[in-house]
Formats: C-alpha cells, structure tokens, sequence
C-alpha cells in the first residue's frame, strides 16, 4: 500500500539535498563572534521555508532579557484531540577549524561515493531539513498535519544550550506539548536498526595554575622554581588512577551499577568491539570491571579537553611557564547532580593544587543532566513502531555517551519528555574535519518521519497524561 504523502516527499528529494546545501553554507557557527552573520543567514533561510510552508506564530524566542542566540518556533495546530509535539532541531554547528583537514570546503556542500559532507550536514542541518520536508509534505498533499506540531528550533545546542533553561522558563506556555520529538540526537550504527532512549549529562569549565609573576629563564632559574606546567600535568593526573578510575571524592554520589535487566539488554546488543576500535586507531581502555558499552553509557568521565602553556611556536623557548592552562568536561549518568558532580571535581583540584601555586577556575559551560526516556512511553512506542515498518527490522533500544541538553533542561522546565528521531550516525564525523550525512538518510528519514507522525496522530492526548509531571 503506498503512501500519497510520502510518494510526494520522495519527489522532493533533489530539493532536500538543495536545501540541506544551502543551510550548509550559511556559516552558523555560534560560538565564533566572525561568523555572526552566517547566525543570521541560517535563521533567515528557516524563518522564510517556515513562512512558506504556511507555518503560523513564527518569531525569535529568547530569555527575557534578550540574551543569546534566538531560538526560533512556529506552530501548526490544526489537529484537534490529537498530540501535540514539540519537535526540535538546531541550526548551529561546530567550528570547522582546521580548515586544511577538509577534503572539500566546510561550507560547501559536497556530494561524493553516496556521502553528503559539509559542518553541519550531519549535526543537525540535514536531520533537522528531513524532518521539515516530512511535515511540509503532509500539508502539500493534505493541507493538514495528522498531530499538533510546535517546532523549536535551537541556535546554542553546540555550546550547551545556555540560553534554553531562559526560553522554556519564559516562554512555557508557548512551548507547552506532551512530547518532544527530537531531529537531533544520531543513530548509534548505520548497521543496526537503533533507538537512543537514553543521553549522558554534561559539566565543563576550565583552569588555569599560575606558580610564578613571569615566564622565567630556564638556565638561570631551572629547578629552583616551580613550572607550572609540570604542576599543571600532575594536577590533572590525580584526576585518576593507573588504571582509569576516577578518584575525585563525591564525584560518584548517585551512580548506581546497571541493573540485572540493564546489564542482560545491553549484552544482547550486537557489538564487535574489535570493529568498534579498529577504525578509531586505539585500543580499549576504561574503568576496570566494565564493558566498554558500560563505559560509554552507564558510567560517568572526567576528561581533558585541552592543556596549554609556555612556548608553543616553532623553534625552541628556553623558558619555565608560569601559567598553564586546560579545559574539562565531565559525562555524567542517572542519579549523577551535575552541579555537585563539577563541585566534586572542583574541590580535589584546589585541594591538589601545590603550594605556592594559584589555581583559578573558570568559564563554568554545560550544566546537563543525563536523561531517559520510559520504556513505555507513548512516543517511544510509535517511534519503534515506525522504524520497524519502513526499515523491516525490530529496533534495539541503545544509549548514547553524548549530551542532548534539551532532554533533561525540557523535562525539569515543561515535564515532558523527547525521544530522539534523528536521522544522522555517530560515524558521520560531526564535530570533526569532513563531517557527511549518508545521502540514503534522506529517503530512510522521510519514510519513517512520516510514518511515525501518522501514527501519533492515531493516538490521544489522554495516552501522553502518565508522563506529563508538569512544570517544576
């Protein structure tokens, strides 16, 4: 039995892949100030295909102080009785430094062996794109959507979503659905049928160790004055122990061991581990006594993202660093508060750091807590049901290392949830060099986009009343 909707969808195919090119290379990368007007470019293309589609209630939202890169929404609720989703998606992406490690340019869609490459292709413009053309696609041939539909459609998921807590706070009433239905948030392997069901949180900021007024002379003061990139190297180290554990005091308050019922899903879960690492050019490492799924869905990380100091040009500095710096990030699991987790790690740091050294802590980013969704949620059983019929598969239920903040930040401002429908793969290489989206996402995507939504609209509001907690 064919589908008129998605027969239309599939029509459309060159102008998706023409969309997706034109969002490319609007140069939304949020965190460079230069890049402001490529911000501007992204919103305009959004805002004018929204207006075009027919979309009502089109604007800009901020906190209330205006803060941040706006977010922008829209509506179509023209399904009375039925659902409302607020769907979400981002338009800013990653810088796409360095530029010399791209085959092709960063902003320039580039189509080559079945692969869509270009920053952003894959993380979010090109999930995002599909699930806009699934709806557009209902009200092209039945001028209605089969649900209520709110779209949100994030300019800061790149840098922690700051501004979103602000938004929902403001603006929740606006905002108000009984699920959120994520175009963000990646397949976990473009061989097996997935749904991500569940996310890491995330806390970061960075440091810098400070041992003496000035760089100094390493012949006429070396070893009788502290480096402070020395300090720096073993401040980080204590970190952990030789073996990978964390050793931070507190830092593991809340984490509790995967249940018998987590631990038997997850070792039914095809995985190879010796393919997992063969492409990555390393070999498996991580706290004893874990699986290295474990380690990158049910346990939490310390890590160090950057470290920095003294001379780092070409040729050689005979010189004793005074300062060193370094950035951290934190992945954090259920039962993990992502304010007290930072706080522990905070601690063992100024209560490590050496004597006669200054540490100063700063550029606190990232605040998220892990989430899950409920295995019975009404959306999460559409979006599987969905799945199995366009791909012939089961879906397997998975994890993700990753952070999508808006899981946990949406949860505790509206009491929703959000189930991630993104048709882009971890292998995709987003926020690297040669980011691509796999062109066979495009059809995949729509088919099961539109099936899904056809089967929310097939349910009530009632269905979704067990797990709306209402606003906190």
């Amino acid at each position: 039995m064919t589908d008129s909707v998605l027969d239309h969808a599939l029509l459309g195919l060159d102008r998706l892949q023409s969309d997706i090119a034109a969002l490319v290379a609007a140069e939304s990368v949020g965190a460079d100030p230069a890049r402001a007007d490529g911000m501007e470019a992204a919103r305009l293309l959004l805002e004018n295909r929204l207006k075009g589609a027919g979309y009502s209630g089109i604007t800009r939202l901020t906190p209330a102080d205006g803060s941040g890169q706006p977010a922008i929404y829209a509506e179509q609720l023209d399904a009375p009785g039925a659902p409302t989703l607020l769907i979400y998606g981002h338009y800013d992406v990653q810088p796409p430094e360095p530029l010399d490690a791209w085959d092709s340019p960063a902003f320039a869609l580039t189509e080559r062996d079945g692969r869509l490459y270009g920053r952003g292709a894959s993380d979010d413009k090109g999930p995002m794109l599909i699930a806009l053309a699934a709806l557009e696609a209902f009200l092209d041939v039945e001028g209605r959507l089969p649900v209520n539909v709110k779209l949100l459609l994030e300019g800061e998921e790149e840098t922690g979503s700051p501004s979103l807590p602000g938004i929902l706070d403001s603006h929740a009433e606006l905002l108000a659905a009984d699920a959120v239905l994520s175009a963000d948030g990646g397949r976990w392997r473009a061989d097996l049928v997935s749904l991500t069901t569940g996310s890491r949180g995330s806390a970061g900021f960075d440091i810098s160790l400070t041992t003496a007024g000035k760089d100094l002379h390493s012949g006429r003061y070396g070893g009788a004055v502290p480096n402070a990139l020395h300090a720096m190297a073993r401040l980080l180290s204590s970190l952990h122990d030789a073996e990978g554990r964390i050793v931070v005091a507190g830092f593991l308050d809340g984490v509790a061991l995967p249940t018998p019922e987590e631990a038997g899903a997850m070792a039914a879960i095809p995985f190879d581990e010796a393919a997992f690492f063969a492409p990555l050019g390393t070999v498996p490492y991580g706290e004893p006594g874990f699986s290295t799924l474990d380690r990158l869905w049910m346990r939490p990380t310390v890590e160090v993202n950057g470290m920095w100091g003294g001379h780092t040009g070409a040729g050689s500095k005979t010189v004793i660093a005074h300062q060193a710096h370094a950035k951290l990030t934190m992945r954090l699991v259920p039962g993990q508060d992502p304010k007290r987790a930072m706080e522990a790690v905070q601690a063992h740091l100024r209560a490590m750091t050496p004597a006669g050294a200054q540490l100063r802590i700063h550029s606190v980013r990232g605040l998220s807590a892990a989430y899950a969704v409920p295995d019975a949620h009404p959306l999460l059983a559409a979006a599987s049901a969905a799945l199995e019929a366009t791909t012939g598969q089961h879906p397997v239920r998975v994890r993700m290392g990753a952070t999508l903040p808006l899981t946990g930040q949406i949860h505790d401002a509206l009491g929703i949830d959000t189930v991630m429908f993104s048709f882009s793969t971890s292998d995709e290489d987003y926020h690297a060099p040669n980011e691509f989206l796999r062109k066979s996402a495009l059809p995949d995507g729509l088919a099961a986009w539109i099936d899904l939504l056809r089967r929310v609209g097939k349910q009530k509001t009632r269905d979704y009343g067990p797990y709306r907690t209402g606003r906190k």
